[in-house]
């Protein structure tokens, strides 16, 4: 038997000898085979009351909110919200690629709608200390970040060096507007992010919380003329029946959500498979992700 003979046998002899998993890559499974083998561990429940319903003509947008980063805003929201501020008053601004807008655009403050109990004035929340926080930390570089990852299911950026971190601009955050003064907002009017992640938006105004279902109710919304969107009749604006608290609303009206929890192994491997696409349709694999093209999954509660 020549020597080529002998080492091509031993060869097959060797591949015959080694475990499957040796000798064929692990099947790729997408990020949708993933979740839906999820343990229910990895999932978990909407607290009421972190999240707002916005009742709108076509439907409901459900709101959750981050008392973690912006303690001060939620708290001026869920009073607002349990005393009816919003209910009745509209959508009123519509950009394109940009953001809606809520509230009451009234600009004679003493024909305003009264705030209620709420306090008139907030401090900017633009960021906060990292420390106490999970970080759920994403592989990829970020070109608005040192670090960009997960915290309680929020997308958010932190930095190392200075030991800070923030809430990300991405599609569906909801934001507290605010005047040229940092501390000029009282949360009040509200906004959602409609368009590409406006990141230049980070630390410079305070995230409050993001829209985990309804988008599709927002995002079709009649844009306004330019520059801002901003509708030049009221005929144009797109009522608000109430936005409430959860808690507020009995259980047997309120939206049964799960959310992926964003320290769990599903997430990790969900979020893997995106990064690196390898079904049949994908050429090249990208092997990276950016923080606002990771979605959050939700679901209805599974029975039994």
């Amino acid at each position: 038997m020549s020597l080529r003979t002998t080492l091509l046998a031993s060869a097959v002899a060797l591949a015959a000898a080694l475990p499957l998993s040796a000798a064929e890559p692990a099947k790729y499974r997408s990020a949708q085979e993933i979740l839906d083998a999820s343990p229910a561990g990895d999932w978990r429940t909407l607290d009421p009351a972190n999240t707002l319903y916005m009742e709108l003509e076509g439907g409901r947008v459900i709101i959750e909110l981050a008392p973690a980063f912006a303690p001060e805003h939620v708290g001026n929201i869920r009073t607002l919200a349990h005393e009816g501020f919003w209910n009745g008053l509209n959508i009123y601004r519509s950009q394109d690629n940009w953001v809606v807008q809520f509230g009451d655009p009234t600009e004679d403050e003493a024909k305003r709608k009264s705030i209620g109990t709420a306090k008139a004035k907030l401090p900017a929340e633009f960021e906060r200390k990292a420390e106490g926080l999970r970080f759920d930390r994403l592989p990829d570089a970020d070109g608005w970040a040192p670090q960009v990852g997960f915290v309680d299911g929020f997308q958010a950026g932190r930095d190392p060096a200075t030991g800070q971190a923030w809430m990300a601009h991405c599609y569906g955050t909801l934001g507290a507007g605010r005047d040229t003064a940092p501390d000029s907002s009282n949360a009040t009017e509200l906004y959602v992010v409609i368009g590409q992640s406006p990141r230049q938006l980070d630390r410079n105004i305070t995230v409050v919380g993001r829209v985990v279902k309804g988008m599709e109710l927002l995002s079709v919304i009649k844009r306004g003329p330019d520059p801002m969107g901003m509708y030049d009749k009221p005929a144009d604006y797109t009522p608000i029946k109430a936005i409430r608290l959860a808690s507020d609303v009995p259980e047997a009206e309120r939206t049964a959500l799960q959310l992926l929890r964003t320290d769990s192994k599903t997430f990790a491997e969900a979020t893997e498979a995106r990064r690196n696409r390898r079904d049949a349709w994908y050429v090249r694999p990208a092997g990276h992700i950016d923080l606002c093209n990771v979605p959050l999954p939700v679901r209805a509660p599974k029975k039994g």
